[in-house]
This record gives structure tokens, C-alpha cells and sequence, in this order.
């Protein structure tokens, strides 16, 4: 018995020895704290707050944890993320991909950093029906990924342009990378980044002419958040305006399946000379449900060239086979299944699925008054709130009287102040459920 609790009294003060200080509210004192010497990238120190979607979802989880009898009604219609199944061919290629590894003769490792050929090649002529070539398309991770790539291409000194209001990630990254200086308090806009406005009163598409030049220029249709498609004519006036003052357009096609009106392009490079002066980035998210597969690919043509003749598809290049070993085997051949005829077929099933979807949520908004953009050629439905309401005001209220999450337009930029958007990715049950209680809240 007496050498029990001897034992006892060892092991206990054995694990004393070990336990982290003991310090009131859970605050670790600075003695107890080994600082390195490092100075942090001043860069960071400018971007005001935490990323959009994170501070939607941490605001969602403050209200379920403060209500969590609330928690089943939550519905969300705000982060862009899809929700039906992967289709049954598609799948089926992912399922092929992954087996294969468990075969001596199947086992893949390392592939090539810009992609499988076949793929690139595939997207060369499925998507884009030969006007560009396999050997400048690089399969990617995702188009978000790649932005922040094509962010280090262009390094620091460059001047940025993009849609305000816009996805938030290319304002960030120019932040990140040092290219910008600090936000404006009150116009909260970063100082030596270009805003083109885009909003109802100029039918979403900047006076670019008339704005002031930039090195960089990031233009993304159909648009996120705004869901406004460019037309053949708006998109020349933007190559030809690049092109005059000497821009790299960096398009943004990641929502490219779901037009439908006739003559507006899915491509950048559908428009005489783009080639010249663009590049694209695209991806599988949207298109087949691969949001959290992870699938992406940016076209850099061979013309595209920095002022000193370079190819800028070389120092892409360097990015990627630097800072990257290629996406992954398995995702590569669901990418492949994708491009397949009855792929295809299933995409646009799953694309009619959504657009149907912000139809519903159209319709809802604008049978109880709403001016209501967005949603024909998008899945986005940006809605125009009353005049002086606050988005982040209306997103609460929705959040605590409905239990629906929507995106405050503020998130997007100054220029989606006065602006809800509406996703169509939630299930179609789901969808008429929050149309129903939209139209009760807000009606």
C-alpha cells in the first residue's frame, strides 16, 4: 500500500515536471514565450481583417452557438460551394485513377508539373476546340491556387486593376505580394490598386477607357459576385484596351458552363487578338462538383510576352515546376472522365440543376420588389438592397429571422456596398425552403 501511493506521488509529480505553466485566462506570460527575431512580411499587417468566406463561417458559428436550437434550420446560400453528387461517369474515372495505384502496372508517381498530356491536350480541344494548344495549358490544383502563381510571375512592381466589386482573392493576393499600399479608411480601397467600378448603373462592366492605366488586369466572367456575363463587344473593347496601353488581362472563366445566352464567350481567347495580350485561368470546381476534389488550368499563350520579349509563359512554367509536383493522379482522371462525351453530358445536367436553382431564387426576390441581377448566366443572384441599407445589416438579419446565410456585397469590395449575393448551390429542397422564408423576412 505504502509504496502504491509513494508511486502515485512520483507519477504525479513526474507529470507536474512536464505540465505547462499554470497562468490565469489561459494567457501564457511572455517569460514563458520563446520570440524568434523575425520581422513579419509588413505585407500582412495591411489586409484588414480575416478572408471573406472564413468570417461568414465564423459569424455563422457565433449565431448557432448563441441559438443552438437554431442549428438544423441553418441553410446556407452563401459560400459558392457545391452540393450535388459527383455524376456516375465522372466518378467513375476518379474510382479507375485511384485503383490503378494498387496495380504493379498501373502505379503512377511523380507526373509532369504542368499536367498529363492526354488531359492537356483534351482541354485543348473539348473546351476550347483547338483555338489554343495543349502545350500551353497547365493543369493546376484550382483557379484560386493559381492566381496567387500568376500573382508571383508578376512579382511586386506591378499595378493591378480589378472589378469592384470583385472576388476577393485577387485584391488579397496583390496585398499579399507587396504591390499595393495601405487601405484608404474611407473609401476602404488599397492605395495603387486600380477599382473598375462595376455595378447596375454601367450594367456591371467598367468605363475602362477612362480609367487609369494598369499593369495587371483582373476581369472574371461571368462575374463573381455580380453573375453578369460580358458580351463579345464588351470583351473586344477590354482586349483592345490592354492591348493599346501595353496590359496583361488575367481572365477569370471559372463560371464559363453556365452561360446560356447566345454569342456572350466562354473564353477570353474566343476574342480576335486576346492571344496577344491574356491569359485564362479556369476550373473543374463548378463544373463537376470538384470543389474539394481539386482540379484547375491556366492557358498562357505563346504570344504573351513581357516587355522585354520574354515568353510569359515561361516564368509560369518556372512557378509551377518550382512550387509545385502536379496535381494529383487520381483527380487527373476524373478530369479526363469530365471531358468525356457522356462527362459532358452530365455537367451540363448538373449545370441546368443550379441555374434552375437561381431561377427559384430570382423569381422570390424580385416578386417582393427587389431589383435583381445575376442568375441567367451564373449561379449567382445579386440582389440591390434598399437605399442606405447595409449589407453586413441585412446579411444579420436574414441570418437571425430566417436562418439564412447569404454574402453581405461589402465582402466584395466598397462597390458591392448596397448588394446581397445569393448562391444557387444549396439542394433544390433547401432552395425553395429559403425563397419561402426570403420572402417572409424580407417581403
Amino acid at each position: 500500500m505504502k509504496f502504491t501511493c509513494a508511486l502515485s506521488l512520483m507519477m504525479a509529480a513526474s507529470a507536474a515536471a512536464f505540465a505547462p505553466p499554470l497562468v490565469s485566462n489561459n494567457v501564457v506570460s511572455s517569460s514563458a514565450l520563446s520570440m524568434s527575431k523575425v520581422e513579419r512580411n509588413p505585407n500582412f499587417t495591411k489586409l484588414i481583417g480575416g478572408y471573406l468566406f472564413p468570417e461568414i463561417g465564423r459569424r455563422r458559428n457565433a449565431y448557432i452557438e448563441k441559438n443552438p436550437e437554431m442549428a438544423s434550420r441553418i441553410i446556407s446560400l452563401g459560400i459558392g460551394d457545391t452540393t450535388q453528387p459527383i455524376p456516375e461517369h465522372i466518378l467513375s474515372g476518379l474510382v479507375s485513377s485511384a485503383s490503378k495505384l494498387g496495380t504493379k502496372e498501373g502505379y503512377s508517381g511523380y507526373g509532369a508539373e504542368q499536367g498529363m498530356a492526354e488531359l492537356r491536350k483534351k482541354i485543348a480541344d473539348k473546351l476550347y476546340g483547338g483555338i489554343i494548344k495543349d502545350s500551353e495549358v497547365f493543369v493546376s490544383d484550382g483557379a484560386k491556387c493559381d492566381i496567387m502563381r500568376v500573382q508571383q510571375v508578376f512579382g511586386s512592381r506591378v499595378v493591378t486593376a480589378v472589378q469592384d466589386p470583385s472576388y476577393p482573392v485577387y485584391v488579397d493576393t496583390s496585398v499579399m505580394m507587396g504591390q499595393t499600399g495601405n487601405i484608404n479608411p474611407e473609401t476602404k480601397q488599397y492605395d495603387n490598386i486600380v477599382y473598375m467600378p462595376c455595378t447596375d448603373e454601367n450594367n456591371f462592366f467598367p468605363d475602362i477607357e477612362n480609367l487609369p492605366r494598369a499593369d495587371i488586369v483582373y476581369f472574371c466572367s461571368p462575374n463573381n459576385p455580380t453573375g453578369a456575363a460580358a458580351t463579345k463587344e464588351q470583351l473586344e473593347k477590354l482586349v483592345k484596351v490592354c492591348k493599346e496601353r501595353g496590359s496583361i488581362l488575367v481572365f477569370d472563366a471559372a463560371y464559363a458552363p453556365f452561360i446560356r445566352s447566345e454569342g456572350v464567350p466562354k473564353s477570353i481567347f474566343e476574342i480576335e487578338g486576346a492571344r496577344e495580350v491574356a491569359m485564362e485561368c479556369n476550373s473543374f470546381s463548378k463544373y463537376a462538383g470538384f470543389t474539394g476534389v481539386r482540379l484547375g488550368w491556366t492557358v498562357v499563350p505563346d504570344e504573351l510576352t513581357f516587355a522585354d520579349g520574354s515568353k510569359v509563359r515561361d516564368d509560369f512554367n518556372r512557378v509551377m515546376t518550382t512550387a509545385f509536383n502536379g496535381a494529383s493522379n487520381i483527380v487527373q482522371g476524373g478530369g479526363l472522365a469530365c471531358l468525356d462525351d457522356e462527362g459532358l453530358a452530365e455537367i451540363d445536367t448538373l449545370i441546368d440543376y443550379y441555374l434552375e436553382n437561381a431561377k427559384l431564387l430570382k423569381e422570390a426576390m424580385e416578386s417582393i420588389g427587389y431589383a435583381v441581377y445575376g442568375g441567367t448566366d451564373a449561379p449567382y443572384v445579386f440582389v440591390k438592397l434598399p437605399e442606405g441599407k447595409s449589407s453586413w445589416d441585412t446579411f444579420s438579419e436574414i441570418l437571425e429571422k430566417a436562418q439564412v446565410v447569404t454574402i453581405p456585397g461589402a465582402g466584395f469590395g466598397p462597390g458591392g456596398e448596397g448588394y446581397l449575393r445569393l448562391s444557387a448551390f444549396a439542394p433544390r429542397d433547401t432552395v425553395i425552403e429559403a425563397c419561402s422564408r426570403l420572402k417572409e423576412t424580407l417581403g
